[in-house]
């Protein structure tokens, strides 16, 4: 959902400001989250959880009555690839949960997700969700002034589907970010280098790779919201929010503090640092 048809909105720094306390709040709120996961706790919990500190921290939930959606946040466990709704059920050890936040402060948009593995797993799990985030810091990397959207989407399926075969969801795509949640451009996981819109200082982008570890075919369950893997098979989520920049992308999240919270709970497996 966007302001207009195909109108990019470049922020200013100042706005870039705001829209920087936006994200660090995501980010936070993720790394409550990572404190507290474990065996048996619900993904209803997390949701009540987050909701408080959101609302304690003077933010209010994108997601909640967004388009109808009946939640504060969106919690997608194994073959769950996005817009899981929270419910009652208990995760277990090995369950991979995809965590995505939406919050407005001061008017601004933060949205970004982080995929958790609860407990241990097998090596073909770990591997898919270290490959999907390094794929989102490839696709970082290209989100440069001059750079188009195509060489994000290249950079992220090259890494992904043609280096490790695993499915990139097709349907689902990340998009423009600020006073609303979806903006144009939209941004993909797959295509061509040197494609699509070309990018210009302060577009702020949520980059977020939806990468299944079988088939990139997916349906959405009877809820009109639930999308899952067509095999059954796991999927991994991760997303940061981007300001173009010329030299370097300014990356406004803060993967650094939920990493920390992630090391330091014994009940889960953490995924890999990546320095950017």
């Amino acid at each position: 959902m966007s302001h207009g048809k195909n109108i990019i909105y470049y922020k200013t720094d100042y706005e870039i400001g705001l829209m920087k306390q936006a994200a660090v709040m995501v980010s936070k709120t993720l790394t409550e989250v990572a404190k507290i996961l474990k065996p048996g706790i619900t993904t209803l919990d997390i949701d009540k959880l987050c909701n408080t500190f959101i609302r304690d921290n003077k933010g209010i939930p994108s997601f909640y009555k967004y388009r109808g959606y009946p939640h504060n946040i969106c919690a997608s466990v194994n073959d769950v690839v996005v817009h899981g709704f929270p419910n009652n059920a208990p995760l277990q050890s090995g369950d991979i949960v995809s965590i995505d936040i939406g919050i407005i402060l001061n008017g601004w948009h933060g949205d970004h997700a982080y995929s958790f593995v609860i407990g241990e797993t097998t090596p073909e799990i770990i591997k898919l969700v270290n490959i999907t985030k390094e794929s989102l810091y490839k696709g970082i990397e290209k989100a440069i002034v001059n750079n188009r959207i195509g060489d994000i989407a290249f950079a992220i399926q090259e890494h992904t589907e043609f280096k490790n075969k695993y499915g990139v969801v097709r349907e689902l795509v990340g998009h423009g970010l600020g006073k609303s949640l979806h903006e144009d451009p939209q941004m993909p996981n797959f295509g061509k280098r040197g494609s699509g819109t070309k990018l210009k200082e302060n577009l702020v982008l949520a980059i977020e790779p939806m990468i299944n570890l079988g088939t990139k075919n997916v349906f959405t369950d009877k809820d009109g919201w639930t999308v899952r893997t067509d095999d059954g098979k796991p999927s991994v989520h991760f997303e940061h929010d981007v300001c173009v920049k010329r030299n370097k992308a300014l990356i406004l999240s803060d993967y650094s503090i939920i990493e920390a919270a992630e090391q330091a709970n014994p009940n889960l497996t953490p995924s890999i640092v990546i320095p950017f």
